[in-house]
């Protein structure tokens, strides 16, 4: 997808990106009650987004203008471009700062090596048809191996309600449009320490494991509730970045479950206020399984 050159950094005082450019408002004729009334709506924002690195364009995404360096952080890592944040030398975030919707470019400087395998990926990805998925010229290539995880203790159902229970309070954006999917970091306790939200849902957890990251956080202490349901790339990139547990409130796939045992994840699903389904126990499932022949 071809995007407007944008010049201007937003680290520039000129231009800031944050939540209050996520969402806009429009005239809306509001029907209820057998009477139409106009009024005004919050739209949420939606612009492309173009992840740059050493200077070669990688892919275009649609996505919420707002912690786009958490976002290049965690794409990066759960895409298996980079292995870890120190990988990734600087991060600039451009825009034109007259005309936001052009789209925004995130330039990233990595290690020459990731640099190399990423060339070489794309080089793999020229002129193949197939499945469609991400250049793959067969099934089993588009399923990318899954990567193992510390196997923990599963969370208390407590922690689970607890977590469901401040999910909505946390995401300001879903509130103000009814737009917006959320991915939350919580505790053991299930208190949300860290949230991230985008109109994708895969941008949502991307821009939290990027700022998990980033940070001190262990990630053996907590779990990741995304407001969606959990689907083959949401275990992938969970799994990629050492996440042991990942709660959803919608569905998993049986994909998304079999990797999930695979990487001795521990998965919930349909966690509601008062009620969630386990579909995965990690250390149960390893206490079950089978001894290995000597």
């Amino acid at each position: 997808m071809a995007m407007k050159k944008p010049e201007q950094p937003i680290n520039d005082d000129s231009i800031s990106l944050s939540v209050d450019n996520c969402h806009n408002q429009a005239a809306v004729s509001r029907w209820q009650n057998n009477c139409q009334l106009d009024a005004l709506d919050s739209i949420a924002e939606e612009i492309p987004v173009a992840m740059i690195y050493n200077g070669i364009s990688h892919v275009v995404m649609m996505a919420s203008p707002c912690d786009l360096e958490d976002f290049a952080v965690g794409f990066s890592l759960s895409e298996g471009i980079v292995k870890t944040p120190q990988e990734i030398y600087e991060i600039d975030v451009v825009a034109d700062a007259d005309n936001l919707s052009t789209g925004v470019e995130i330039r990233m400087s990595i290690t020459t090596q990731r640099s190399v395998q990423l060339k070489q990926r794309r080089r793999n990805l020229t002129g193949r048809t197939g499945c469609g998925l991400c250049g793959a010229e067969s099934l089993e290539q588009a399923i990318r191996p899954v990567k193992p995880v510390s196997a923990v203790p599963m969370i208390q159902a407590q922690a689970v309600e607890q977590a469901v229970s401040e999910l909505t309070q946390q995401q300001p954006l879903q509130s103000l449009t009814g737009a917006f999917h959320g991915a939350a970091w919580c505790n053991q306790s299930g208190e949300i320490q860290l949230l991230r939200e985008d109109i994708g849902r895969h941008n949502a957890l991307d821009k939290l494991l990027g700022a998990l990251k980033q940070s001190d956080t262990d990630l053996s202490e907590g779990f990741v509730l995304v407001s969606s349901r959990a689907s083959y790339e949401m275990v992938h990139k969970s799994t990629s970045c050492g996440v042991p547990t990942l709660v959803a409130v919608s569905a998993p796939t049986r994909l998304a479950l079999d990797l999930a045992k695979q990487a001795g994840l521990n998965l919930i699903g349909f966690a509601r206020p008062g009620r969630h389904v386990i579909y995965n126990q990690a250390l149960l499932v390893k206490e079950n399984a089978p001894a290995e022949k000597e």
